[in-house]
């Protein structure tokens, strides 16, 4: 408190002469207001009979009347000082605040009002029915002084017409520059003749920032190789055309729209052909076909996964694949739509090109009938466009040139996750580890969500629930068990209380010191409010950002010795409206303006779908507690009052924080639930322009960092907000989703875009977060789960827990999906390694893998595991079949029952109804795969330890490929490698190794299915090997069998064991051939 001013307020009150209105302004002054709050309460707590005028023994009811006087003033200084926190907030309401008790001080703890989370009242664009529309009335642009350069041409835009003015001022001249980049990639890039300092940031995205593709050595404008053809033309005003060379096909045209480029607003647009077929254009929670009546909004956003809405990413890339008849007799192709496929055994074919806006401000993407219409908020016209023809060569060029290759993860991250928000102390961490080794359950990985911090704060545990002694001994039992610890960082930092010398908080210390957090525009901290309340947010265009960041790690890191780091909030999420803690930070820790989840008013009562069928009474008793809940809520204004505002555009000056053009945000106005967009960045930047790009920095600086804490090993980070290129970092999983099997449904379109996106490592909240998951949905949903590259279980503070070992049910299908994932753990690595190699997809598309069946255009409720597996989950409740194509059984594709190991009998084109009783997912090996594996086991460290098998699946035509990476699981650039080829023919298999790296595991097992002829005798390179006979044979059998092999006739398998005796330096210590007649 301050001395001098505690002396101001008793000269004040003790002179003669205060009168009412004095007085009044002086209570209602700042300075007074937190003095009365913190001063005021307190002599009131101690029952103060005497306050300022000790000489002055008047009573009333046995009291001093200025105790009374004392009470009005700290009410006074209540009210006015929570007034100035409400002036932060546009709105002219105000809600009486909530006082909750925080037990760790026994502090009264302060409740941001919930009008503090509201924006301005906006109408987007899209539904404004007097909204200026561009294209009416601006006049386009005419190209000048056209120039060939070797790899393209360049020219000078000059507006067409009279400024329109729309939504910002017209930039009068563009510079046009058209790069053939190489045989199968164009750039197109359009921006304002006259950049310099003063707005270079406004229209340039910075490379250091974002990977910028360039022109490879041998490029040339007039290789014949080129695929892909520029054109463009001034009438009726600028346009310009990307042409498919060999086949004529138009992929991109502007002709007919107008370019439009203002200071806050640019809009462009292409024709596409009738019902196309495009992907991507994330973050969404929507099928994985977009479909031609859509609006993509890009703002990064913290929301709890609505449909169709923006969400915590940006990725403007789409990936456009056409279908085509070929005519038998003459081989020509016309262009049909998949409602147009007559058969699935007419041949078709598909041609595929991408298209990528490096542009990370604020768009929206409309998808209409027949076009799609760009508009942003900033940036420049900075387009890619990927020839193809076939969709992986475009994902792979998307990857490799533009955006960079994803990062390869450690081997311990393909094994099983188990989080939740509600985890309280290191006891329930050790009795987790307890109930998975009773029941038997793998379990890799253990996350912590905020329940470990010290109100809420990064780097800091709570002492009394989290102590570092009891941490050390807990995470020295999980590491020696080859299990991990991965603790969640939230992407604000809490700023200390200044009235009170006891909130006291390193980090932020260290970082105000290096001056590394965001400023308002006047220069002072921009303080916003997340979970520890008042807080501030790191500035990563600050020199000292990235090197403050690493010491907070490593010096954590010393303390709580961590396996890998969760980045949440990071869109940046904060929960309220501009600088909202600018005037407030005395009543830190604040609580914030919402309930947590099972605090009064927020208790969960949501259950999945169907669950009234299968838990009636329960369901029943939920709903009623739902509706009195709901009901003895009051009701608040969480919507913002008024008409709507409506930014006039101001020649040559920007309004950041209400563009005159309204995006259809799913928060409304920018600033809600983010940081306000005026914002201000170390070198004058307003995050307007940096905003879509705060998650993808917060990963960069966390993988940098990880570097420092573990040198030499692969980071593992997992983050919310992700960017093009954030895969070269990190993984993604898919947020705040619901224990709803719609969102089971969601999460696999979901995946299947972010492989487009480039972060193959993504998985999603298994069983849901937010709601109560029950037994039949947590069955499919851990079984679904198990396919994909990062498997997590994580549900919500409050909720029922969902742990695979609650429901004896989930318990076994869990147990059943996690042993045939731990023994594909080798084909998953592999996968990875291609994927960070070559830029190839983990999780994939039927459409991709099969381009010639436009009946897969749309497919989205199964899915491929790299090219081998396929995988056909249940997603509807009380389902005990599922229906599923086999693609390419029309041109001669076999698959396999990973189960029964037979061939399935399926017709092209149409539907196979399989069995699918709860706790089994029908899973499928595709004919010509080697799936190298080893036994699975409780820890990934644990089955990467156990004896190798292989199990082939031949073509029709008897033969199958695969191959094996195999590596020390750790190092970002190991010190030794080892590549390993299969090649199966009708008779044969032989592994060829290259590399030094040294596996001593050896062979155990091979089995070989579709094997139509009877096999007499078998050899290992050479050697006959005893054993034959017609027993039948499964997968799986005694681990410890003798040399033997068997050939079950009927099932078509043969069966080879015990080949450890011949295999005992590894089984990839030599090349080898297994051979049978």
């Amino acid at each position: 408190m301050d001395l001098p001013y505690v002396q101001e307020v008793l000269a004040f009150f003790t002179a003669d002469n205060v009168s009412s209105d004095n007085a009044l302004n002086f209570v209602k002054a700042p300075p007074f207001a937190a003095f009365a709050a913190s001063y005021g309460l307190f002599l009131v707590a101690e029952g103060s009979y005497r306050v300022f005028w000790p000489e002055r023994r008047l009573t009333f009811m046995g009291r001093s009347p200025f105790f009374l006087l004392n009470l009005l003033f700290a009410l006074a200084g209540a009210l006015f000082y929570s007034q100035s926190v409400l002036s932060q907030v546009p709105t002219s309401t105000f809600l009486s605040t909530t006082i909750t008790e925080d037990k760790s001080t026994s502090r009264a703890i302060f409740t941001v009002p919930p009008q503090a989370e509201l924006g301005a009242k906006l109408l987007p664009n899209l539904q404004d029915p007097d909204a200026v529309d561009a294209q009416l009335v601006c006049p386009g642009y005419t190209a000048t002084d056209v120039r060939q350069t070797k790899v393209g041409l360049t020219a000078e835009l000059y507006l067409a017409g009279a400024a329109c003015n729309a939504y910002g001022t017209d930039v009068d001249r563009l510079s046009l520059t058209v790069e053939y980049q190489s045989k199968d990639r164009l750039h197109v890039q359009i921006l304002p003749v006259h950049i310099d300092s003063s707005n270079l940031t406004q229209y340039v995205l910075p490379e250091n920032l974002v990977r910028k593709p360039v022109v490879e050595a041998n490029a040339s404008a007039k290789s014949a190789d080129n695929d892909i053809r520029f054109d463009w033309g001034n009438e009726p005003s600028f346009h310009f055309s990307v042409i498919r060379q060999s086949t004529g096909d138009v992929l991109f045209s502007s002709r007919g729209k107008k370019l439009v480029f203002e200071n806050q607003f640019v809009e462009f647009a292409s024709e596409l052909p009738q019902e196309y077929n495009l992907y991507g254009l994330g973050e969404v929670m929507h099928g994985l076909r977009l479909g031609n009546n859509l609006t993509r909004t890009f703002w990064a956003a913290d929301i709890g996964d609505p449909l169709d809405d923006n969400l915590y990413g940006s990725h403007p890339f789409y990936l456009d694949t056409r279908y085509y008849k070929v005519d038998p007799e003459t081989g020509s192709s016309t262009l049909v739509t998949t409602d147009q496929v007559d058969s699935a055994s007419k041949q078709y074919k598909s041609l595929s090109h991408g298209v990528y806006l490096r542009n990370a401000h604020a768009q929206e993407v409309l998808l209409r009938a027949q076009n799609i219409t760009w508009r942003t908020l900033g940036g420049s016209i900075d387009l890619y466009f990927f020839a193809g023809p076939s969709a992986p060569e475009v994902t792979k060029s998307y990857q490799k040139d533009a955006i960079g290759l994803p990062a390869l993860q450690q081997y311990f991250t393909f094994g099983y996750h188990q989080c939740r928000w509600g985890y309280h102390n290191w006891s329930e961490v050790e009795q987790l580890i307890d109930d998975f080794e009773k029941f038997q359950v793998p379990l890799d990985n253990i996350w912590l969500d905020i329940d470990y911090m010290n109100q809420y704060r990064d780097f800091d545990n709570d002492l009394n629930t989290f102590p570092y002694e009891q941490g050390q001994r807990v995470l020295k039992r999980l590491h020696d068990g080859g299990r991990h610890l991965i603790p969640i960082v939230d992407s604000a930092i809490y700023i200390p209380n200044p009235l009170n010398r006891s909130d006291s908080y390193e980090t932020f210390d260290r970082g105000k010191a290096s001056d590394v957090f965001m400023k308002n525009p006047d220069g002072s901290l921009y303080i916003g409010a997340v979970w520890p309340g008042y807080t501030v947010f790191p500035d990563w265009l600050a020199e000292g950002a990235n090197r403050w960041w690493s010491v907070e790690l490593q010096t954590w890191y010393k303390k709580v010795p961590y396996d890998g780091i969760w980045i949440d909030m990071s869109e940046v999420s904060s929960f309220c409206v501009g600088s909202c803690g600018s005037q407030n930070l005395t009543l830190n820790p604040v609580h914030p303006p919402f309930q947590l989840p099972g605090e009064p008013g927020a208790v969960v009562y949501d259950y999945p779908e169907g669950f009234e069928i299968t838990n009636a009474t329960e369901a029943k008793s939920a709903a009623s507690l739902s509706s009195s809940q709901s009901s003895a809520i009051a009701s608040a204004t969480t919507t913002p009052l008024g008409p709507y505002l409506k930014t006039i555009p101001t020649p040559h000056v920007r309004d950041v924080n209400h563009p005159p053009y309204v995006i259809n945000n799913v928060q409304g106005d920018l600033a809600v639930h983010a940081m306000s967009p005026n914002a201000t960045h170390a070198d004058g930047t307003a995050d307007y322009e940096m905003h879509n790009l705060y998650g993808h920095l917060i990963l960069n600086a966390t993988y940098h960092a990880l570097l420092d804490v573990f040198p030499g090993k692969r980071p593992f980070i997992i983050g919310r907000s992700t960017f093009a290129g954030s895969g070269t970092v990190a993984g993604h999983w898919g947020g705040d989703n619901y224990s709803r099997w719609a969102y089971m449904f969601f999460s696999i379109p979901q995946a299947l875009s972010f492989s487009l996106f480039g972060i193959p490592m993504f998985g999603v909240d298994t069983c849901g977060f937010s709601g109560n998951a029950d037994a039949e949905l947590c069955s499919r949903w851990m079984q679904l789960s198990a396919f994909f590259p990062f498997y997590r279980n994580h549900n919500t503070l409050s909720a029922h827990p969902q742990e695979p070992y609650v429901w004896s049910s989930v318990l076994e299908a869990s147990k059943t999906a996690m042993s045939i994932r731990y023994a594909l753990l080798p084909y998953m690595y592999t996968l990875f390694y291609h994927a960070h190699a070559q830029g190839s997809t983990v999780m994939r598309a039927l459409a991709w893998e099969f381009p010639s069946e436009p009946a897969l255009a749309a497919a989205d409720r199964q899915f491929l595991l790299g090219p081998s597996l396929l995988v056909t989950p249940v997603l509807t409740p009380g389902a005990t079949t599922v229906d599923g194509v086999f693609p390419g059984v029309a041109h001669g594709e076999i698959w396999y029952d990973w189960y029964a190991q037979r061939v399935i009998k399926a017709e092209p084109g149409k539907n196979t109804t399989i069995d699918a009783p709860l706790g089994h997912i029908p899973l499928f090996v595709r004919g010509g795969a080697v799936l190298p594996m080893q036994e699975p086991a409780l820890t990934t460290r644990a089955a990467k330890a156990t004896p190798w098998s292989l199990l082939v699946a031949l073509r029709l035509d008897d033969s199958a490929e695969g191959s094996l990476y195999v590596d020390d699981g750790e190092s970002v650039e190991p010190d030794e490698t080892l590549n390993i080829d299969f090649i199966a023919t009708a008779k044969s298999l032989t592994a060829t190794k290259k590399g030094s790296y040294k596996d001593t595991n050896p062979l155990a097992t091979v089995t070989i299915l579709g094997i139509r002829d009877k096999v007499n005798s078998v050899s290992f390179n050479d050697e006959i090997l005893s054993g034959g006979g017609s027993e039948s044979v499964r997968q799986g059998e005694d681990k410890d069998e003798g040399e033997g092999w068997s050939y079950d006739a009927e099932k078509k398998v043969l069966r080879v064991t015990g080949l450890k005796g011949r295999t005992v330096q590894g089984a990839w210590a030599a090349d080898w051939t297994l051979t049978w007649q």
